[in-house]
């Protein structure tokens, strides 16, 4: 199979791997280092990255709305629907259905409805975005010297406790 600069840079941008990226496209894993040495020195390989990369934010921009949805999305509907005696086809297509992750009939009636988890809906759009990561980290800093600033002050009342004895 031939490995074009292409193929390559399009699987370069999902691995950011290029040993991976050869072997993945066909290379044996002999030859993948080699493969990725040469063709990461391409200029035309780099600027096919470059470009896939900057394509990619608008990818990036999609994941943070759904992960957005699903973190603070309502589950109105699917209460709504869970709790209908007998829903409508109308009802059920009309639903904003986007926070299920799984529904199943139980047996002896009745359904089940699992939705997806909006704390790690939340733990990714903080991995995501360079300015909530910021504020994150900030906040640590803050927990941290506020949590220390009472240990001192401990340590100050205790160490009074003992002029007084």
């Amino acid at each position: 199979m031939q490995i074009t600069p292409t193929k390559f840079a399009k699987m370069f941008v999902r691995t950011r791997n290029g040993s991976e990226s050869a072997v993945r496209l066909g290379a044996g894993p002999e030859e993948a280092k080699a493969l990725e040495a040469d063709m990461l020195a391409r200029k035309s390989v780099r600027r096919a990255i470059r470009k896939l990369d900057s394509e990619d934010e608008q990818n990036l921009c999609y994941v943070k709305t759904g992960l957005s949805r699903l973190a603070f999305g309502s589950i109105n509907d699917a209460a709504a629907l869970l709790f209908a005696e007998e829903p409508t086809r109308e009802q059920v297509l009309s639903a904003d259905l986007f926070n299920v992750a799984e529904i199943k009939k139980v047996k002896g009636g009745g359904v089940e409805m699992k939705f997806y988890d909006r704390q790690k809906a939340l733990e990714k759009l903080v991995e995501l975005d360079p300015e909530l990561r910021e504020v994150s980290a900030a906040q640590e800093f803050l927990n941290a010297v506020y949590a220390g600033s009472h240990d001192i002050g401990d340590m100050t009342e205790e160490k009074g406790d003992d002029e007084d004895e």
